[in-house]
C-alpha cells in the first residue's frame, strides 16, 4: 500500500507585524492506493501567527508544511489508518448487499457451445 500526503493549498496573510506573506492555513490530503484501489482522507490546519523563527514563504517545503500540521492537531497516524482501513474495506466488504431471499432469482440460461 501506497500512502502520500499532499498540501494542497496554503491560505496566507500578507503581512502579520513586521514579516510578510505568513501561512495561517493548511489544507491538505491523505492518499492511499493498493493495486485498483484506493481511499483519502482530507482536511486543514490551522496556525497561529510565528514567534521566534520565520521561515520565508518561497523557502517553504511541503515536508515542513506538513510538519506545523502534524505538530498542530493533524493525528498522522489516525489519518493513515482512517486510509488504510477505506482500502481494506474495498478489499473485503464488512458489509455487503445480497439479493432478497423471498425474490425469485431469475435461472441462468447457458448456451449450448455449436457443434464442430
Amino acid at each position: 500500500m501506497t500512502i502520500l500526503w499532499i498540501i494542497e493549498r496554503l491560505l496566507v496573510k500578507p503581512t502579520e507585524g513586521s514579516l510578510t506573506d505568513v501561512v495561517i492555513t493548511a489544507d491538505w490530503r491523505c492518499n492511499g492506493t493498493q493495486d485498483q484501489y484506493s481511499g483519502t482522507c482530507y482536511g486543514s490546519c490551522s496556525f497561529a501567527p510565528p514567534t521566534g523563527e520565520f521561515t520565508p514563504y518561497p523557502d517553504l517545503t511541503q515536508e515542513q508544511v506538513l510538519g506545523w500540521c502534524y505538530a498542530n492537531g493533524v493525528d498522522q497516524a489516525a489519518i493513515e489508518a482512517n486510509v488504510t482501513q477505506q482500502i481494506e474495506n474495498q478489499i473485503d466488504p464488512p458489509v455487503v448487499t445480497l439479493p432478497l431471499p423471498w425474490v425469485p432469482v431469475p435461472p441462468v440460461v447457458i448456451a449450448d457451445a455449436p457443434s464442430a
